[in-house]
């Protein structure tokens, strides 16, 4: 998923392929002083207030646990029992027991004000790397440079949002009108690692003074972001033999189960259901894009521009029949709520063509990319048309909460879909790719949906899944459930040359199910395929569960320590809707059906 990442064909160990004979790009000027300087301003004050609201909140921690009259700085660097012991939860202790003993406040503090001061202080170094790296911005970049500190500026300004959200959750604070829940916070802290996972791999085959600094700033944001996983968990880093974590951190109040209408889970309102499911005659729409100039706007860009920030409203975009060559459309994060509707599959047809053969990072290769939470998909295709031999090239990019793609096509070559980061939920699509087309690191369900495996390039093989769940206390994962295995009609005739596989391991915790699934012939018997020798083969969690079809008998399939064929319903049930992205609780307000649980 890398700049640099090894493809199938690549042998083990050996250097990337990517593009060793590309020629060098003219480095980039730098953006206009005037533009330039107002971003550096605009940051500044951003930073600046999102650190004062951190401090104030260490104030306040600070005030209860230095009630006996300890001073605000630490005399000495022995921690109390309360620091040992919640340290000793974490994959890092040694940076975990430093960073605590340097908060003021923390000598004195419980095990669960440790919580608090864990995300409080993480929080204040985010703050502080964002601050840091927008100061650099002017620098004169190349392109490829230029994509990767874009990219982690953008990444950076994500986690501080999303611990943001965290910390206030944890401190009794509501968001939107409805109490946080454990799993809302394991789902932010979870994103934010996988953003700062991101970020150094789009910097990883760099190498100059832009690297360096920005080496500096991120210096021990992944190892603390890990850390405050483990510490809000209060479990250890077993994970039950790769199933998900049952935490057993008390329970918020939005946590307990009700019962789900529909199947479908709780975080989709009655509007979103009704939407889903009306025809686009019966929908009311805020925005209505039209190429022929019928519309409100005739580009999807002009759209989104216009469209409210950090609203509540579902916002309701209609994107009329026509093929939109816009290059890297994007809802950001502030685009809260945006719902687009198209006139069909193959009908509405949104396609860029950027790749990483371009000198740009995978992340930013996307077609469409949404990370503002709420987002909605409807009856339209997404592709990118690169085509196989520029490799990385993505044709739809999800990293938003609550977001739900529906009667959609996803069509390109390799890396797809790139399920990001956040909770995510795909129905009734067809996806085609070939190497690792749907990757990421999202807590994400596909239901009902068809997964086409294309013809690759020469001595290529096909890898369904690449998942890169880098931590054990991360809630993510890949549930494939009563979806279609196929193969396109140029793959069906080659075959036997092709070879096709469920998924490998992009990182060390990589974890993907398949249940109740057809599998087309085009399966091979061993099922999976290794990334690299030895490497996560215990450490993933890779499960199948009563699939059927030619391609899903597992007499013959890989014997690692971490592939199981799952007989017990009670762990199968663990990935469903219900469970595995809390589905029960936001998806009956989308309107799109779904199976909350095995079945109906």
């Amino acid at each position: 998923m890398g700049y640099g990442r090894l493809e199938p064909s690549d042998p083990v160990g050996g250097p990337s392929r990517l593009h060793p004979n590309q020629p060098e790009q003219p480095a980039s000027s730098p953006q206009p002083p005037s533009r330039r300087n107002k971003i550096i301003l605009l940051s500044m004050l951003s930073i600046t207030l999102l650190v004062a609201s951190a401090a104030s909140a260490a104030v306040l921690i600070g005030l209860r646990t230095r009630a006996s009259g300890q001073s605000g700085s630490s005399v000495h660097r022995t921690p109390t029992r309360a620091i040992s012991k919640t340290c000793s939860k974490t994959r890092f202790p040694d940076l975990c027991v430093n960073s605590l003993l340097d908060f003021p406040g923390s000598t004195k503090a419980s095990e669960r004000d440790l919580v608090h001061i864990s995300l409080n202080m993480t929080l204040q170094h985010l703050s502080k790397a964002v601050y840091s790296s927008s100061g650099i911005s002017y620098l004169q970049m190349e392109p490829r440079v230029r994509f990767a500190f874009d990219d982690c500026l953008e990444l950076l300004e994500d986690s501080v949002d999303a611990l943001s959200r965290a910390l206030l959750s944890i401190g009794g604070e509501q968001l939107s009108g409805a109490a946080a829940s454990t799993n809302d916070v394991l789902t932010w802290l979870s994103a934010a690692l996988t953003n700062q996972d991101t970020c150094t791999e789009g910097l990883a085959d760099l190498s100059g003074p832009v690297k360096d600094q920005m080496a500096a700033r991120l210096k021990d944001l992944a190892e603390l972001l890990s850390n405050c996983l483990a510490i809000f968990s209060g479990s250890d880093t077993n994970d039950f033999s790769g199933v998900p974590i049952q935490n057993r951190r008390r329970l918020m109040e939005s946590d307990i189960s009700e019962e789900n209408a529909g199947g479908l889970p709780r975080w989709l309102g009655e509007r979103e259901r009704k939407l889903l499911g009306l025809p686009v005659s019966g929908i009311q729409a805020d925005i209505v894009v039209s190429k022929d100039g019928n519309g409100t706007y005739k580009t999807i860009a002009e759209a989104i521009k216009k469209a409210p920030e950090h609203s509540s409203r579902r916002t309701i975009i209609y994107v009329r029949a026509g093929r939109y060559e816009e290059e890297n459309l994007k809802v950001g994060r502030k685009k809260t709520n945006l719902m687009f509707i198209g006139d069909g599959r193959g009908k509405t047809v949104i396609s860029g063509s950027k790749n990483v053969h371009q000198n740009m990072t995978t992340f930013h290769t996307a077609s469409f990319a949404a990370t503002g939470a709420g987002f909605i998909a409807r009856d339209m295709t997404f592709e990118n048309s690169a085509g196989p031999g520029n490799h990385q090239a993505v044709a739809l990019r999800v990293g938003a909460d609550h977001s739900v793609v529906y009667r959609c096509n996803v069509i390109g070559y390799q890396d797809t879909l790139y399920v990001h980061s956040n909770r995510q939920f795909f129905r009734e699509c067809d996806i085609y790719g070939t190497v690792d087309f749907i990757f990421g690191n999202a807590a994400v369900v596909f239901q009902n949906c068809s997964l086409y495996a294309r013809k690759p390039m020469p001595s290529q093989k096909n890898t369904i899944t690449a998942q890169n769940r880098k931590d054990p206390n991360q809630n993510t994962g890949i549930s494939i459930h009563a979806c279609r295995i196929l193969a396109v009609s140029d793959l069906e005739a080659s075959k036997g040359s092709f070879p096709t596989y469920l998924g490998r391991p992009w990182k060390l915790y990589s974890r993907v199910v398949y249940m109740l699934s057809f599998m087309g012939d085009h399966v091979q018997p061993r099922g999976w395929l290794e990334w690299n020798s030895t490497f996560a083969l215990d450490t993933l969690y890779y499960g199948e569960y009563m699939n059927y079809g030619p391609g899903a008998a597992v007499g013959q399939r890989v014997k690692w320590p971490g592939y199981r064929v799952i007989t017990s319903t009670v762990e199968a049930v663990k990935f469903t809707v219900a469970q595995f992205i809390s589905g029960s609780s936001w998806l009956p307000s989308t309107g799109v059906a779904f199976l909350a649980g095995l079945a109906e």
